[in-house]
C-alpha cells in the first residue's frame, strides 16, 4: 500500500513536471520567432515522449524511496523525509 501511494505520487510529480515543461517549450517556441527570423516546428510524438520521459524518471526515481517507506511502519513512512 505504501510503495504504490509513493509511486503514485512520484509518477504525479512526473508528470506535472512534464506537463509544465512541455507548456513552456511550446511558450519559448511561439515567442523565439518574434525575435529571430528561425521557425520552430513543434512535433506532437516529441511532446508525448518528452511527457512520457518524465513520469519515467519520476517513477524510476520513486522506486527506491518506495521500498525503503514499504518496510516501515506506515506513520513512520509517511512522516520521514
Amino acid at each position: 500500500m505504501i510503495r504504490r501511494q509513493f509511486l503514485v505520487e512520484a509518477s504525479l510529480l512526473g508528470l506535472a513536471g512534464g506537463v509544465l515543461g512541455v507548456g513552456l517549450g511550446l511558450a519559448g517556441a511561439a515567442l523565439l520567432p518574434h525575435f529571430t527570423s528561425a521557425r520552430v516546428i513543434v512535433s506532437v510524438p516529441v511532446l508525448v515522449g518528452a511527457i512520457a520521459i518524465a513520469v519515467a524518471i519520476g517513477v524510476l526515481f520513486g522506486v527506491y524511496p518506495a521500498s525503503r517507506a514499504a518496510r516501515l511502519a506506515p506513520i513512520d513512512a509517511l512522516r520521514s523525509e
